[in-house]
């Protein structure tokens, strides 16, 4: 992989394109600390060396923003508004037949959901900004702050008001930097803007384990965490490469005086077919009851039972809760992304077929087998992962954003991988040698 970078390096046009990137990257984090207008700097640093508790509740959204949320900056809201409606879109394709029909017309019916997916970023940067000022308005972002309620000691409607545009406003410039980075630089921009949001946490994190420790003068437990990331990595870049390879067949057909077709390829069903995002789906459903009883503040039997075993990640409820929905959300997912009736319907249409397997209903018998078959191992799998910060905060009495765990070493690896193969495959469409011997 260093080799790979280092050539990137002497071609001139990749070294353009990685240092573009990286300056976008660079302009993300300076604008990761820049305060919203409004909000009382030195009182929110404050509350982050006092509190913790708003780290797991808004833990999720705030490693997305690499820790700008909690500090309430103009990129408090980070990526996460993008990727919620970029999963609202893809979802709603399976359900309303208009999207699917412009999924279906190529690069036009794309640009179409493109656009609407921007309208709806910005509708949803509105809403969870408003969210975000009145819970820093109220005091319960940081819980038990004493200067919690100082946190925005303005609370007129035009000072509201200007907070939630401004970080409106740099949601939308941070989309504009992910399009750029995918139009001008390397990789997808949207993921390399939030590899990099969850990689600024990593040496705070990593040093804050270390601080904690107690062998050794904590390097003992900073030495065992290194040890499970690098193990971790190494098992996530195994099974996020494994795939299963089902063999397609095209017979020949004579167009003419020539002949197309007779080859031979294969349809890759990966392992982990869904991804990040039935993490990302588990995490935010549980949130949701935990949010209920604090906007609310009831003091009932439900918000009681919720707060004693949703709200406290090492609890059993919580863990098996969490475990069960990781496995159906990526179940349900699969179901909804991969079409095998589809599949198998334009195989038959280009005369493609699976050596043993009749074309049309019963490829998609099987296609469908296959595909459950190898979703329970990718299921398990994202659940285990998933609860490795679990873990973490029994044995090493580490914070729920232990850096080598669920959503955050997935995206990482996942995002580094697509990366690496982009510049590879950008460095082979250079290199003629073989062509020229």
């Amino acid at each position: 992989m260093l080799t790979a970078f280092a050539r990137a390096f002497k071609t001139p046009d990749l070294r353009k394109k990685l240092l573009f990137t990286l300056g976008i990257m660079v302009l993300f984090r300076l604008g990761a600390h820049v305060p919203v207008p409004g909000v009382d700097y030195r009182n929110v640093q404050t509350c982050l060396d006092e509190s913790k508790s708003g780290q797991g509740l808004f833990g999720l959204v705030n490693m997305f923003s690499g820790g700008a949320l909690l500090q309430i900056t103009i990129f408090a809201l980070g990526i996460m508004p993008y990727i919620t409606a970029s999963i609202i879109l893809q979802l709603l394709t399976v359900v309303i037949p208009r999207l699917e029909a412009l999924k279906k017309e190529g690069q036009a019916g794309q640009t179409k959901i493109t656009q609407y997916t921007r309208y709806l970023t910005v509708a949803l940067a509105v809403l969870q900004g408003t969210g975000l000022v009145a819970t820093a308005r109220s005091g319960a972002l940081f819980g038990s702050c004493h200067v919690g309620n100082q946190i925005v000691p303005n609370q007129s409607i035009f000072t509201t008001i200007t907070m939630v545009v401004t970080m409106t406003a740099g949601t939308c410039l941070i989309m504009w930097l992910g399009e750029l980075i995918t139009d001008r630089g390397i990789g997808n921009g949207m993921s390399i803007l939030m590899f990099t949001s969850i990689a600024a946490g990593f040496p705070s994190a990593l040093w804050g384990i270390k601080l904690q420790g107690k062998l050794m003068g904590g390097w003992l437990e900073f030495s065992l965490v290194i040890l499970c990331g690098l193990a971790m990595v190494g098992l996530v870049v195994f099974v996020e490469q494994a795939q299963r390879r089902i063999p397609v067949q095209y017979a020949k057909r004579m167009i003419g005086r020539r002949s197309y077709g007779g080859t031979s390829t294969y349809i890759p069903l990966k392992v982990n077919q869904a991804g990040v995002i039935p993490v990302i789906f588990a995490s935010s459903l549980l949130y949701i009851p935990a949010l209920l009883v604090q906007f609310t503040g009831s003091k009932a039997g439900w918000a009681t039972w919720v707060q004693s075993n949703l709200v406290k990640g090492d609890h059993p409820v919580y863990i098996v809760t969490y475990f069960l929905l990781i496995v159906f959300f990526a179940f349900f997912y699969v179901a909804i992304s991969f079409n095998p009736e589809e599949v198998a319907d334009n195989m038959k249409k280009y005369g493609g077929f699976i050596p043993g397997i009749r074309a049309g209903r019963p490829t998609a018998e099987y296609l469908s087998y296959v595909l459950n078959r190898i979703t329970w191992p990718g299921s398990l799998y994202l659940g285990l992962i998933a609860l490795v910060p679990t873990v973490a905060l029994v044995t090493l009495n580490a914070n729920q954003n232990f850096p080598f765990g669920g959503t955050s070493i997935l995206i990482i690896v996942g995002v580094g991988l697509e990366t690496v193969k982009q510049i590879e495959s950008q460095l082979q469409q250079r290199n003629y040698e073989g062509f020229l011997r």
